[in-house]
């Protein structure tokens, strides 16, 4: 489930987002602008996804039953990716095909200043809707670049919301500049084009957001960071001749499901074994709490690479 930070994060935009939208419709009633019509549908797009994403955080947290024996954490990600279908079928979809209308039919925009203190607002609003995403953003950053980070980040809600208000920034910035070119110009032809260049920038945020949820939703591993550090717990205890494999996979962004293959050594009892899996979920659990769930498999490493070798495939899976 996400952090309550992170629920904080969408609630800004989303409150943003719905009074940002409301304004822009009107500005573009009055206005006839395509390029405000294309941010207003934008603006309303977002609040929906902000809704989704809310609603996906809410079913994420649901506890775990006998239909759902892992929890419903992949909820969320599964509710990331409707919100990048979203934005490029509704958000890119229209402001394109009301552009290219627009550029086949140009009309003068009247009006021109209501359109420029709308954005200004709108512009403010998305500011500050950024800061704080970014804010959350920079938190799990460390000393990873920005495109690292998001490709490590197990929870999409941020940077969805701080791809979101980026792609928001701009298009406010490319309707300013459509909107005075066509006035400066005498070419309202170009309030069209402006159109179509804020649909290009939502398809291509809406591609980015599609890509990371994928790999979501297909399954991720744990950080490095997290699995050599469980490597070396297991290495501590006495017993162990060899670790065969590291399995992890994120159910959520703070649920990780762990599974170990470890050789123990023969002579060891069963009631020996039985206590040195306890003291490692114990210790594994202590120190990373996001793995909630800890499967410990007993078997020698001959026996291992022999099921490897029978399995589909088995010579091009790697063991630890």
């Amino acid at each position: 489930m996400a952090s309550s930070s992170t629920k904080h994060v969408v609630y800004a935009a989303l409150g943003g987002n719905m009074l940002i939208a409301i304004t822009k419709f009107g500005a573009s009633l009055m206005t006839g602008s395509s390029a405000m019509l294309s941010e207003a549908v934008h603006s309303l797009v977002d609040t929906g996804n902000q809704t989704l994403l809310l609603y996906g955080i809410k079913r994420s947290g649901k506890p775990a039953d006998e239909k759902h024996p892992f929890g419903y954490g992949m909820e969320l990600y599964f509710w990331t990716f409707v919100v990048a279908i979203l934005i490029f079928g509704l958000g890119a979809g229209v402001s394109i095909f009301e552009g290219i209308k627009k550029i086949q039919h140009p009309e003068v925009v009247t009006d021109t200043f209501v359109n420029y203190i709308v954005l200004g607002i709108a512009l403010v609003f998305e500011a500050v809707a950024w800061f704080i995403a970014f804010k959350e953003f920079r938190g799990s950053q460390g000393k990873r670049g920005i495109i690292q980070t998001v490709r490590d980040s197990k929870d999409p809600t941020v940077f969805t919301v701080l791809f979101e208000d980026s792609a928001a920034m701009l298009g406010l910035l490319v309707a300013f500049a459509g909107i005075w070119l066509a006035e400066y110009l005498q070419l309202p032809v170009l309030d069209g084009v402006a159109s179509v260049i804020i649909g290009v920038i939502l398809a291509i945020t809406a591609s980015l957001l599609a890509y990371e949820s994928k790999g979501l939703l297909v399954g991720e591993g744990a950080d490095k960071e997290v699995v050599s550090a469980v490597r070396e717990i297991v290495n501590q205890e006495n017993g162990i001749i060899s670790i065969n494999e590291t399995l992890t996979m994120h159910m959520g962004p703070q649920d990780v499901l762990l599974n170990l293959s470890l050789d123990f050594s023969d002579n060891l009892s069963s009631p020996e074994v039985e206590a040195i899996i306890s003291r490692l979920e114990s210790k594994i659990k202590a120190e990373y709490p996001q793995i909630q769930r800890i499967f410990i498999e007993a078997q020698s490493i001959t026996e291992h690479y022999q099921d490897l070798s029978r399995s589909p495939g088995g010579s091009e899976n790697k063991t630890d």
